[in-house]
């Protein structure tokens, strides 16, 4: 089963190298392999493309997140179900210390990336520590990931240290219930994003991947390029109080659309596992 992953040979020749290799070993055992909530492409690179081509066309069902992962399945001939990504979906868990907090809070979510340089970061510190002088914003640094998190948000802390908060939950549910309470999100976390649009957030993005740049254009995300970074902390710093004061975030509407077409992704899942369930 391949749950989630983003197949893409943009920004690494050896991330969809790895994910085929496993749906191809499962199916070479034998094994019943499934395609659940994709994100596909670019693929640039001819081998990626055959690896993934292969790798699904032995999946018993196929979902994928977006038009632009469709479009590879319905071009190599395979049959698939599309929905949004099941984040939007997910059931949000309340974190009560953080709802304690005083407000209004405003969520940055960074991760540890090439295009995240030293010169990028200190810019992005610059500018939220102005933004937060003029807004009176608490400010929630949220590292997702340990790993490739937590030591970015731990800098921007120490340099906010009675303005801001570091969030460190491992509960998805728990991550997702934290944006409940902010009014807006700074992210490079395409999840991050989207808990955040699913709470009604306004956004900005900082995209270093496809499927960002795909989240701001279906949602009418504004942000940057990472790799397109203004060079002044303080252009940076009134694009965010601009948003702050006077952006929008998702209408109650539009996320209770997307929550439900998101529930095809578990539909189909059940759909494909009821064959395999013993009697």
């Amino acid at each position: 089963m391949g749950g989630g992953s983003l197949i893409q040979d943009a920004t690494s020749a050896l991330s969809p190298v790895y994910y085929m290799g496993l749906m191809g070993l499962a199916q070479g055992l034998g094994l019943t392999t499934i395609a659940w909530a994709q994100g596909i492409g670019p693929l640039r690179r001819r081998r990626t493309r055959w690896l993934a081509h292969r790798a699904f066309r032995g999946c018993r069902t196929i979902t994928v997140r977006d038009p632009v992962s469709g479009r590879w399945i319905e071009d190599w001939g395979l049959r698939m179900q599309m929905a949004p990504d099941p984040v939007w979906n997910l059931a949000a868990k309340p974190v009560g210390w953080v709802e304690h907090l005083s407000s209004p809070k405003v969520a940055m979510v960074l991760r540890s990336h090439p295009q995240l340089t030293p010169p990028r970061l200190a810019q992005l510190t610059e500018a939220l520590i102005d933004f937060q002088a003029q807004t009176h914003t608490h400010m929630l640094l949220i590292p997702f990931q340990a790993s490739q998190d937590l030591a970015i948000a731990e800098s921007i802390h120490a340099r906010l240290p009675s303005q801001s908060s570091l969030v460190s939950l491992t509960d998805p549910r728990e991550l997702k219930g934290v944006f409940h309470s902010v009014e807006m999100t700074i992210a490079m976390r395409l999840h991050g994003l989207i808990m955040a649009a699913a709470a009604g957030n306004r956004c900005f993005a900082l995209s270093y991947d496809p499927k960002v740049e795909q989240f701001m254009q279906d949602v009418n995300c504004p942000g940057y390029a990472l790799d397109q970074l203004p060079a002044n902390a303080q252009v940076i710093c009134r694009d965010w109080v601009e948003h702050f004061q006077s952006g929008k975030g998702l209408s109650s509407e539009e996320i209770r659309d997307r929550s439900q077409q998101a529930l095809i992704h578990q539909q189909a899942l059940h759909q494909s596992l009821a064959p395999l369930t013993l009697p």
